[in-house]
Parts: C-alpha cells; structure tokens; sequence
C-alpha cells in the first residue's frame, strides 16, 4: 500500500512527466484535507488533440513506475477533446485545451491549495 508520501511524490512525478513532454501552465495542487475523494489534482493545458492524447499516453506508461492505476469511469457521454480526466484514485489528472482551463478555472475553484511543483521547481541562475 502506497504511504502519503508516495502519494505525493507520485502526483509531483506526474506533474514533472507532463512538463517534459510540453504541456502548458502544469499545476500539482495538494487538497488533501480539503474533500475526501482525492489528495492531489494534476492540471495541465493542451495544445491541440494530439498532445492531449500523447500526453494522455506518457501518463498511462508511467502509471507502473509511479504504482498509480487508472480507475475506469461510467460516462454518460463521449469524451471529447476539450477536457480528459484521468482518475488514479488519490491523484486525478486533468488535460485542457485553454478555453477548458479558462471555463472551469479549478485553481480558483480550489483556491488556497498548494502548487507542489512551485515548491519543488528549480530556478535556472541567469
């Protein structure tokens, strides 16, 4: 069984995997304590279809090296290219396009939770 900290490296590893493979704007936002369904939100913004759906395969070939496993979901409709969340249980992976990102706003909907890539991004010296 995965500890928090596992966890939390996890969905930090996850944020980091999605910045090496250009996606936009990555936020890794810490909620545990905040609902009981998740601990960690991973966001990213999309360019375009295809590099959501890269982006989508990256994360499903890190699932083994970060012990995530992807939880299928009931949809009600299709899945469209606009906004595709991934549900590994206690880290949920969203991918945008930025008109999504705009629309839902989930930083400001969970606002006060902590950016972990922010306290864990190195700054280059110039």
């Amino acid at each position: 069984m995965k500890t928090g900290n596992d966890i939390r490296a996890a969905a930090i590893q996850l944020g980091k995997l999605l910045i090496d493979h250009r996606g936009q704007d990555v936020k890794v936002l810490d909620l545990s304590g905040k609902n009981s369904w998740t601990d960690y939100f991973v966001i990213a913004t999309t360019s375009s279809s295809t590099h959501s759906r890269g982006l989508q395969r990256h994360v499903h070939e890190a699932l083994k090296e970060t012990g995530l496993e992807i939880r299928p979901t009931k949809r009600r409709i299709p899945d469209g290219d606009e906004w595709i969340l991934m549900d590994l249980g206690a880290v949920i992976v969203h991918l945008m396009t930025p008109a999504a990102r705009n629309f839902y706003d989930l930083e400001k909907l969970w606002y006060g939770a902590p950016d972990l890539l922010s306290d864990t991004t190195e700054v280059s010296p110039e």
